[in-house]
């Protein structure tokens, strides 16, 4: 284990190295050392992280099946639980509007992504009447704390230029957290992430060795040490929001080299493989098929420029493992602290793998034309251009996301399983009892702040600034989480017209202008046989209950008209 760590450090990290590896040290031998009674030390209530990667598949992480290397992850999960059955909402920001607010996107305001298009639920800003997981628990006696990617509001200002906007609404220093660091638009160049923030203010191009996910987790850690001299008496609460290892393909040479050869034998044989530790870990159940090949991927034997096509997927594999390390980070200054015993840490992905494949025609916001040194990015999916380096903007595309959803069906932006699943880490020794369990749910991401706020022993505001509330649509998961049988209640997804609900075993599901499928989620979570022809009846009540919510959430036919 203490390898694995040390021939994961950069060579760029050399200089921090003795530090680093102090507080790894100490985070490796907690299972080999007795726990010291660190109660005088601690709030009575417990610090809670949360830990957010975008656009990873279920299965990339080693703990629920992947070849990829983490550790930190793997640790957490044998000292904690996982719940297989753990849902997001398939895209970004409505994600991240639904775990800060417990509300489903489009009652938060966020249903689609970050522009306004004309009614309540799409206004891509979160909406005045929710109040955001750090409002609640700052009101309740929490120091809060966020590092990372925000993406819940379109008022930029003009960030490229980076000039704040004059009017500045919904960043995290208005919707309840103390101090931030991180971007508040979305994915971007890794070495220069564009509308980078510290508190209300855009900060200048970052210098020298600078990759993002890195600053992410640093910052993340700094803010561990600086509650505990400021603020060691208060409780504290981190969302930490990476952006790996969402596109572009950025990671250093040291790194991608690392995983060099990993995936020469290519996607096909990558699930197999997934599949295989899946089931020896009891991830899926034997009985479940493997989604097939989607049919647009040819084998890996018939697939031309193997040589681009390996280094996407190493690229990828090793922003998850420097994603890994910065996790390791964090973990080790809350052992630092003498913290980590009481703190409640959870792990989730914001959708599943994403198949977009980048065009040399996509312009965005999130895309420089210029590296910070004047070379000119080379924007697209290009075999003739290996990715990873700054002047590259590439994504690994419609086969890999097949492999890193293994078993499931589809991708980023659909509501089958593939889309939508997440793996979920719970860690907190004082909390849970379970040790590497892995149990079944379900959870949905609506569900995170009920559970924080029920760990915390915090109640929900009702108003705030004289404005009446929504009440939160989630429920605590901290049972679950202990073992017991999840409640019985329907979940619901609506994105892009793409659309499901899923009550107890069974999930009514269907994709935009086609007909609704009927799957058992008990005896086939891969969606490979339906039902709907079968039990007409249930397909009648589970749609009309998809209805109801629809109406009520202020879902709107898509595509939308503005």
């Amino acid at each position: 284990m203490i390898f694995t760590f040390a021939t994961g450090l950069k060579a760029q990290e050399q200089s921090n190295r003795g530090y680093f590896m102090n507080h790894l040290l100490t985070f490796c031998l907690l299972s080999t050392l007795p726990v010291l009674d660190l109660s005088a030390a601690q709030p009575s209530r417990p610090d809670i992280i949360i830990i957010m990667a975008d656009d990873m598949g279920w299965s990339d992480i080693g703990c629920f099946g992947g070849e990829i290397e983490t550790p930190t992850l793997d640790q957490l999960a044998s000292n904690g639980v996982r719940l297989r059955q753990f849902y997001n909402t398939a895209r970004c920001c409505p994600t991240r509007a639904s775990l800060l607010t417990g509300l489903y996107a489009h009652q938060a305001g966020v249903g689609h992504m970050v522009s306004d298009r004309g009614s309540a639920g799409y206004r891509g800003e979160l909406s005045a009447t929710t109040a955001t997981i750090a409002e609640h628990l700052s009101a309740s006696g929490y120091r809060t704390y966020m590092s990372g990617k925000w993406h819940v509001t379109d008022n930029l200002g003009q960030a490229k230029q980076r000039i704040e906007p004059k009017k500045r609404t919904n960043w995290p220093i208005d919707r309840g957290f103390h101090h931030f660091f991180g971007t508040i638009h979305g994915g971007g160049s890794y070495y220069d992430p564009v509308s980078l923030t510290r508190g209300e203010h855009y900060l200048p191009a970052p210098q020298g060795d600078y990759h993002y996910t890195d600053a992410i987790s640093e910052e993340a850690a700094k803010f561990i040490e600086q509650h505990a001299d400021q603020s060691p008496d208060d409780p504290l609460f981190m969302y930490v929001s990476y952006t790996a290892p969402h596109w572009p393909l950025h990671a250093r040479p040291a790194d991608i080299e690392r995983v060099k050869g990993r995936y020469q034998d290519g996607w096909d044989a990558m699930r197999e493989a997934r599949l295989k530790r899946q089931r020896d870990l009891g991830l899926i159940d034997e009985a479940w098929d493997l989604s097939p090949r989607d049919s647009r991927i040819q084998s890996w034997e018939q697939t031309a420029d193997h040589p681009w096509q390996e280094r996407r997927m190493e690229v990828y594999a090793a922003q998850v493992e420097q994603l890994d390390r910065g996790i390791g980070r964090i973990v080790a200054e809350l052992t630092a602290q003498g913290r980590l015993e009481n703190t409640l840490l959870l792990f989730l992905a914001d959708n599943g793998g994403c198949a977009e494949e980048i065009t040399a025609g996509w312009k965005s916001l999130t895309i420089p034309e210029k590296t910070r040194d004047g070379r000119d990015v080379k924007n697209g999916n290009n075999p003739k251009m290996l990715p990873g380096p700054e002047v590259t903007y590439q994504s690994y595309g419609l086969p890999w996301a097949n492999a890193s959803n293994t078993p499931f069906l589809l991708y980023k932006h659909d509501v089958h399983e593939g889309g939508i699943s997440s793996p979920l880490i719970a860690h907190w020794p004082a909390g849970l009892e379970g040790k590497g369990v892995i149990l079944d749910g379900p959870g949905h991401v609506i569900d995170l702040v009920s559970t924080c706020l029920d760990a915390a022993k915090a109640t929900a505001i009702t108003e705030l600034k004289g404005i009446v509330m929504q009440p939160l649509e989630g429920v605590s998961l901290l049972p679950v989480l202990a073992g017991q049988p999840a409640t019985e209640r329907p979940i619901f997804w609506e994105h892009e017209g793409h659309r499901a609900v899923r009550l107890g075993r069974w999930k009514l599901v269907a994709r935009h202008n086609r007909p609704w499928q009927l799957f058992d989620m008990v005896a086939d979570r891969t969606e490979f046989h339906d039902l709907a022809g079968q039990k007409p009846q249930l397909v009648e009540a589970l749609k009309s209950s998809y209805q109801q919510w629809a109406q009520r959430a202020q879902v709107r036919r898509w595509p939308l008209n503005r």
